[in-house]
């Protein structure tokens, strides 16, 4: 049944096209949250698989190369040499750790920044004059 003066239904029309376009908003907020999503665990996952393929080639350099320092001392100096071989090796590792931790940890804004921001662009546009 319509309203003859035609006021029902331009509200229920305009409730519709409002609720239309809160949901446009939310699905394209939704579509950006996703996009970070992914960029982030590219991210994470490139750094990671990074960080593999470098302790693997440097596990085996510095095997080699302690092997070299310790068969070069080994008639006089062996002990001593590998002792600062591994105060090296482990002074290393603790920097890497660091860099790796510092790499690791999220961008400027949180792994969400541009998502947020929008968010709260929408909700400062909404907002009634005056707050």
């Amino acid at each position: 049944m319509t309203d003859p003066a035609g006021t029902g239904g331009g509200l229920f029309d305009s409730l519709r096209r409002l609720a239309h376009t809160a949901l446009g908003i939310a699905e394209v907020r939704l579509e950006l949250l996703g996009t970070e999503l992914e960029q982030e665990k590219l991210r994470v996952a490139g750094a990671l698989l990074l960080g593999a393929i470098a302790f693997m080639l440097l596990t085996v350099a510095l095997l080699l190369l302690t092997g070299f320092v310790v068969l070069l001392f080994w008639d006089g100096y062996r002990l001593p040499a590998i002792a600062v071989l591994a105060l090296l090796f482990g002074l290393a590792g603790l920097w890497a750790l660091s860099r790796s931790r510092a790499r690791l940890r999220a961008s400027q804004g949180g792994p969400f920044a541009l998502s947020l921001g929008e968010l709260r662009r929408d909700r400062n546009g909404l907002a009634p004059p005056g707050e």
